[in-house]
């Protein structure tokens, strides 16, 4: 490339910054009444939002310990990150309507959805109807589908020879087996184990991540040139059309000559898109767009989550024991079903602390440091008086409220019982669940706008956690402890190359 055109391009991309540069500017002023975590002014804050990149978490609570209980900002490249703290701002945000801060426009713009998805994911979300209603009510008809599943994946995808030892690759093979379960829950067989679909289905989920992760470093007015370089969506809909197309149509057409209420209408994902659009106009695209959205929140939020258990459980043995004899000993009594599995509560317990602790401990990630993402449509003033303007983003830190220690004894120990031992009494059963939503425990959000798909989620990372603990024994690969995950900015997960080893039990599983 000539001189003369790398310097325009760098002029360019120059250019592209000076108007994001300018708003920041402007916001700066009306946010001036907000402390500052790092340098704060409108051109210093940039080394602010350099170092974010890298210490992310020490950023986040450094002002969490500063201004516990009231509001401060942390600068990035391209706005400012307005972060909430203590119990009675938290639940201001949760009651806080849509038209000032609205959750849709916080997601909408930290995935660069109109670039990623298309605008039309978010301008009718009817997924989220998908996931609040019909998904989640077919949970327990779908138990022994989504276990057999699981069964029949770990079979396929951890091969045990014997007594020996086999290795895997922990975060892949476990996001073939949650790719796997949640698609038997969605499209069901044959199609949930259709390679091509299968391999469909994750890499639009990583496609999505990576672009939104890429795309989040660059100006508004570069987005649009760099999207198409990135994001593999459309060829991902095209793919998808091909699976589902035939799909949809026979399911119409079967519609058409049975009526609505026919009793054989087939209880799936393709079902309930179209049972859900019934009274809204509708195509293939849309529908098949839908339907990989989904995909992408249960993959993504399962496989993450499910990785980070399982290095946990390899690396404190001393828990293996107990949760076997809760496993045998409930399902004994009841056999497997949605209603046997919500009484494990040392199982849900030890899930739900993995996942409170998953930023802390030595050598972790914070691998989601803020939660609860609103944009802030109008002018909004909480009741210390603080008013965050227009334009802006505010969000709760979600490793520092897990770790406060006004709402744990003894925050930053690993007490996989700790939420079992919490359910004392019948009137505190609910409250310590993993499901259960609080201004002390954010992994799923607060209020209405908390993840509709959390049900779906903890029976499937709990179903998976017994069927581990009662068929096989597990450890590190090289036996060193908790593998270190990885970052980029506020992004991060689970070390995604480590290796763990399966082996059968010398017992029998229930």
């Amino acid at each position: 490339m000539e001189a003369q055109t790398v310097v325009a391009l760098l002029i360019t991309i120059a250019l592209c910054y000076v108007p994001s540069l300018w708003r920041t500017i402007i916001h700066n002023r009306k946010l001036r009444s907000i402390p500052t975590i790092g340098p704060s002014g409108s051109l210093t804050s940039y080394i602010g939002a350099l170092r974010f990149f890298f210490q992310s978490q020490e950023m986040v609570q450094e002002g969490y310990d500063k201004y516990r209980g009231s509001l401060f900002k942390i600068p990035t490249l391209t706005s400012w990150f307005v972060v909430v703290s203590g119990d009675r701002l938290i639940d201001e945000l949760r009651r806080a309507p849509d038209d000032a801060l609205s959750p849709l426009e916080a997601f909408r713009e930290t995935l660069s959805s109109d670039l990623t998805l298309g605008p039309e994911f978010f301008d009718d979300p009817f997924q989220v109807e998908i996931v609040k209603g019909p998904l989640t009510r077919n949970i327990g008809a779908k138990f022994a589908d989504v276990q057999d599943e699981i069964i029949a994946a770990f079979d396929d995808l951890v091969p045990i020879q014997g007594n020996e030892w086999t290795e895997v690759t922990a975060f892949n093979t476990v996001m073939d087996i949650v790719c796997r379960a949640s698609n038997r829950m969605l499209v069901g067989l044959p199609l949930c184990r259709d390679p091509d679909w299968i391999d469909l289905t994750k890499q639009f989920t990583m496609d999505v991540i990576m672009s939104a992760m890429v795309l989040s470093i660059f100006p508004t007015g570069l987005k649009p040139f760099i999207a198409p370089l990135l994001t593999r969506v459309p060829r991902a809909l095209r793919r998808g059309i091909k699976h589902l197309e035939p799909l949809i149509g026979e399911r119409l057409e079967l519609k058409t000559l049975h009526g609505k209420d026919w009793s054989e209408n087939p209880n799936d994902v393709i079902s309930w898109a179209l049972d859900v659009t019934m009274d809204r106009p509708r195509d293939t695209k849309a529908l098949v767009r839908a339907i990989l959205g989904i995909n992408f929140a249960a993959i993504h939020t399962t496989t993450m989550s499910f990785t980070f258990v399982l290095y946990e459980l390899a690396t404190r043995p001393e828990y293996i024991q107990p949760l076997r004899e809760e496993v045998e000993a409930v399902m004994k009594e009841e056999g497997w079903s949605k209603g046997s599995v919500r009484k494990l509560w040392k199982v849900d317990s030890f899930i739900k602390e993995c996942l409170r602790v998953s930023n802390v401990n030595p050598g972790k990630f914070e691998s989601k440091q803020i939660t609860m993402n609103r944009k802030v449509l109008k002018d909004f003033t909480f009741s210390d008086g603080t008013t965050v303007p227009a334009g802006g983003t505010v969000m709760v830190p979600f490793d520092s409220v897990h770790t406060d220690a006004d709402n744990y004894i003894d925050p930053k120990t690993f007490d996989g019982f700790r939420f079992e031992k919490m359910r004392g009494n019948d009137n505190e059963n609910l409250k310590h669940q993993f499901v259960s939503l609080s201004v002390d425990y954010v992994l799923f959000g607060h209020g209405r706008h908390a993840c509709p798909g959390r049900f779906f989620v903890a029976n499937e990372l709990k179903v998976m956690l017994s069927h581990i603990l009662l068929n096989y024994d597990i450890k590190m690969g090289d036996e060193r402890g908790r593998p270190k995950n990885w970052k980029f900015g506020v992004h991060g997960g689970p070390n995604t190359t480590a290796k763990m080893l399966f082996r059968k039990r010398a017992k029998s599983g229930v």
